[in-house]
């Protein structure tokens, strides 16, 4: 597919665009991946369990673009299919994905619900890694959540209110349930924590 222009590429089946869109992002070019999303989806399919990984792929690229509004509406289709199909794993990935962009837009209780429920299916599912993970946001939702009120607080320099003080000795105990995952299971030694 390398050589064909993009409009060439356009007139194919929705999982070829979806993979094209997929190849686009891995190489760093979000933009042109998302266009081949978007085009994957037009062109339809009634395979649900693939419209759900597009639309989790579309809101991971509108996530690395910064359009977040964008990316908590695919995510929000990819909890709704996932939950529609019965599948546990695709719901625990797409409340993880909600919950982090849920944080960046500043809604932090939003957030936690979506994170503790990535956390629930993963320890239902007994999925370590996945488990790791939800800690881990857990602690970013919880420390993001306590340097935004204390930015906004009108208090004196190294004083925090207790809602400040909560939410980053909540971070805290997640961080560390997250290094006490990763010691227990050597598989959660491979996350990249980046990336979430």
């Amino acid at each position: 597919m390398d050589s064909l222009p993009i409009q060439s590429k356009m007139d194919c089946s929705c999982m070829e665009l979806a993979l094209e869109g997929e190849r686009q992002c891995k190489a760093g070019d979000c933009r042109t991946g998302v266009q081949f999303f978007e085009a994957a989806v037009q062109s339809g399919t009634d395979d649900l369990k693939t419209l759900s990984a597009i639309y989790s792929q579309l809101g991971n690229a509108y996530f690395y673009l910064q359009e977040y509004g964008k990316a908590l509406e695919y995510h929000k289709l990819d909890l709704s299919l996932a939950r529609t199909l019965g599948d546990k794993v695709g719901e625990a990935k797409a409340s993880g994905n909600l919950g982090n962009t849920l944080k960046v837009l500043g809604k932090f209780d939003e957030a936690i619900a979506c994170c503790n429920r990535h956390l629930e299916i993963s320890r239902e599912l007994e999925d370590k890694v996945g488990e790791a993970r939800a800690l881990y946001n857990l602690g970013n939702v919880h420390h993001a959540k306590g340097k935004h009120t204390g930015r906004c607080g009108d208090q004196d320099p190294g004083e925090f209110p207790p809602e400040v003080k909560d939410s980053l000795q909540k971070a805290a105990e997640f961080y560390e349930k997250t290094q006490l995952a990763k010691r227990e299971d050597p598989c959660c030694h491979r996350i990249s924590w980046s990336g979430f």
